[in-house]
């Protein structure tokens, strides 16, 4: 079992970037610029090692490898971007790997590309690259060509040897596991279980009574041999359940007009554990918008849509209108999922804006809204 945090490592003190590795310090997938950047990653490295692993690190300074970290990124549906434009797409996964040095709000994403013969090309159109484009990597560089693919063997031995010196141990478990509960959240409510007498999945969270039902808020959870987070928030609320044989969440999103007290199942992951040494991780979208009414909605988008023209105009805001820039996010987001077409855009085009305002938690809003949607979009 590899211990991702040490694959990281090995993989930054190895070398430069290479036509194995590649690092990012962030990934932009809101963007079609964004996206076909990523993809054109993905389809480089996927040509260049056909028999071994390549990786993408995310969260990482190029010039000095300074661990900064990003986001959690909890899309699973990040392989259906992947398999929306290529042909003969790789299967890939992102993972959140926790470091000491870093917020509990921040990772180091691991993209791992898994090997494949066949040759991945671009199906059709997005941003600069045409349908029919094959890229390569040529040295820390993903270029496109036109001739045979060619790869270096050494990849394979190299790769395995990084591997090979990441595997887990029991030190690395023990510590893992008194570091989630004692260091970083001895401060709130956490617990472990052990499955099949190998795995280790450590949570935490507050406990919050919401009507009739119990749930966790400002959960973390952990998957702690592999070092990697399986489930951040700062907003949202879970239930967690479990057996013998698997671990299971549930997502609730807040969602509402005012004061966002419902909560509307998001997303099922459910991780099963098997005798063999292995474990497997199924994600199931359960998510239903709620309807409101077109009437009300108008009048709350057209406030929206005229509270982010102040914001482009550097009007001063009022106190009740700094108010509604914290719900922001969340209304054009309901105002989209009830026939608004317009309205995912004007969010995008507004995140700078809401970046840089003071009120952290108005770009955290931005932050949930855009990740909800994601999911949505290639459930």
């Amino acid at each position: 079992m590899i211990n991702k945090r040490l694959l990281i490592k090995n993989l930054l003190a190895h070398n430069d970037e290479c036509s194995f590795y590649d690092k990012k310090r962030q990934l932009n997938l809101h963007t079609k610029e964004g996206k076909a950047k990523f993809l054109k990653h993905i389809c480089a490295l996927s040509n260049s090692n056909p028999s071994n692993n390549s990786y993408i690190v995310v969260g990482v300074e190029d010039l000095d490898n300074e661990i900064t970290g990003d986001d959690f990124f909890d899309d699973s549906r990040i392989q259906n971007l992947v398999n929306a434009y290529l042909e003969n797409p790789p299967k890939i996964q992102y993972e959140n790997v926790p470091f000491p040095n870093l917020p509990k709000d921040r990772v180091v994403g691991l993209v791992t590309i898994k090997p494949k013969h066949k040759t991945s090309f671009f199906k059709k159109n997005i941003h600069t690259i045409f349908a029919g484009s094959v890229f390569v990597r040529v040295g820390s560089n993903s270029v496109p060509t036109e001739d045979k693919i060619s790869y270096s063997k050494q990849n394979i031995e190299t790769v395995i040897s990084i591997e090979n010196s990441s595997r887990n141990s029991i030190a690395y478990t023990l510590d893992g596991v008194m570091n989630f509960m004692i260091e970083r959240h001895g401060d709130m409510v956490s617990q472990y279980k052990v499955f099949k007498e190998l795995f280790v999945i450590c949570w935490a969270g507050n406990p919050k009574k919401i009507r009739d039902s119990t749930y966790l808020s400002r959960v973390d959870i952990e998957l702690i041999n592999e070092q990697v987070k399986l489930f951040y928030s700062a907003l949202d609320v879970v239930s967690i359940s479990y057996d013998e044989e698997s671990f299971t969440i549930i997502e609730y999103v807040p969602l509402g007009l005012n004061d966002k007290t419902s909560y509307y199942p998001l997303e099922q992951q459910k991780i099963s554990f098997f005798d063999n040494g292995y474990y497997k991780i199924e994600n199931k979208m359960l998510f239903e918008p709620p309807a409101f009414n077109k009437k009300m909605l108008h009048h709350i988008y057209n406030s929206n849509v005229a509270l982010i023209t102040k914001l482009q105009r550097g009007i001063a805001l009022s106190e009740r209108e700094e108010k509604d820039l914290e719900n922001l996010s969340s209304t054009l987001m309901i105002c989209y999922l009830n026939g608004f077409e317009d309205a995912k855009q004007k969010l995008i085009d507004a995140k700078p804006l809401l970046k840089a305002n003071k009120k952290a938690a108005v770009y955290m809003s931005f932050k949930e809204a855009m990740r909800v949607l994601r999911k949505m979009k290639y459930n």
